[in-house]
């Protein structure tokens, strides 16, 4: 009978290398929701509101989702009963705020940039954060340790995104705007770290993407009050193609992937593998769907190859 179970039961690199191929995969569909949300707030002439409709549109889809299946009453009734013994602390339902920085700043800057600077930038931010969000146990795998050849891969993704935006040294205007995505970058893995932890004490994925969202929504919507009292309101209009809808969508997949495959793959291997997919992605959306933006040269290319380097130079164990 044991031999039974254990045959039955997924080894730890089996589940390891199965999110490390998820993971990769919504690397890819990140990279396609940042092009999207980027348009979109091209077409809206806001960042902040296009940030608005995306995680607006994936809140409305999880409001109708969760409740609708037994799993999902029974996990958000589940994460009521962690909050309540303080398991789960209040403090580690808060990922959704740096998710939502993410999808306000692929509005705000994508237009300028284009998507292979801004996941060069955002991947910078992200690899370098991993390590000490690891090295910290805030995940749910608990503390990772800080490798000779992790350390490389986070400087060598630093002077990637050096060498991907050296053609515009010369722009603060676009070096400011790269800074944006860079701070993103650094609160995904603070933010899939924290969702990981919502997920194991609801035990459902979608649940805990249903918090992230209500979160991040309800940030945006108080930074787009400020902004319409401040500025009015945005000057773009709604557009009618449906595509430029499904980032909230989109959002939704990574999120719950993510929380789902945190604990076997721990944060830095999560982020390692998502940013691959990022880049790939996100690179040959420039190459093969340019906008007036997005002409990576030669330097951005580099950039890029670069980046990969450093990830499977972390990813070494």
């Amino acid at each position: 009978m044991s031999g039974t179970g254990t045959a039955a039961r997924p080894t730890v690199p089996v589940r390891r290398a199965v999110g490390v191929g998820l993971a990769t995969a919504c690397g890819v569909a990140v990279a396609v929701q940042s092009r999207i949300n980027g348009e979109l707030g091209v077409r809206l002439a806001d960042g902040i509101a296009a940030a608005v409709v995306s995680f607006g549109v994936g809140l409305l889809v999880l409001l109708v989702l969760v409740p609708a299946t037994p799993g999902g009453r029974r996990a958000l009734h589940a994460l009521r009963a962690a909050l309540r013994d303080g398991s789960l602390r209040p403090w580690q339902c808060l990922g959704g705020v740096f998710g939502a920085f993410l999808v306000a700043s692929q509005g705000l800057t994508i237009g300028t940039l284009g998507v292979a600077v801004f996941t060069v930038a955002v991947v910078a931010g992200q690899s370098g954060s991993s390590l000490a969000v690891d090295r910290a146990g805030v995940g749910p795998g608990g503390p990772q340790p800080v490798t000779g050849a992790r350390l490389a891969g986070a400087v060598l993704t630093v002077l990637a995104v050096l060498l991907a935006v050296g053609d515009r040294l010369g722009d603060p205007g676009a070096l400011m705007l790269a800074l944006l995505p860079l701070l993103a970058g650094v609160g995904i893995a603070w933010q899939q770290a924290v969702n990981g932890r919502v997920r194991a004490a609801a035990g459902n994925a979608l649940a805990a993407t249903l918090v992230n969202f209500t979160v991040g929504t309800v940030v945006l919507l108080a930074i787009l009050a400020v902004e319409v009292v401040v500025r009015g309101r945005p000057p773009g209009g709604f557009p009618s193609e449906p595509w430029l809808y499904l980032g909230g969508p989109i959002g939704i997949v990574f999120i719950a992937v993510a929380a789902g495959v945190v604990r076997s793959t721990g944060v830095l291997l999560l982020g390692l593998a998502t940013i691959a997919g990022q880049i790939v992605g996100a690179v040959l959306l420039d190459l093969i769907l340019p906008t007036e933006a997005s002409h990576p040269g030669p330097a951005t290319l580099a950039g890029a190859a670069l980046t990969l380097v450093a990830v499977a130079l972390a990813a070494r164990r």
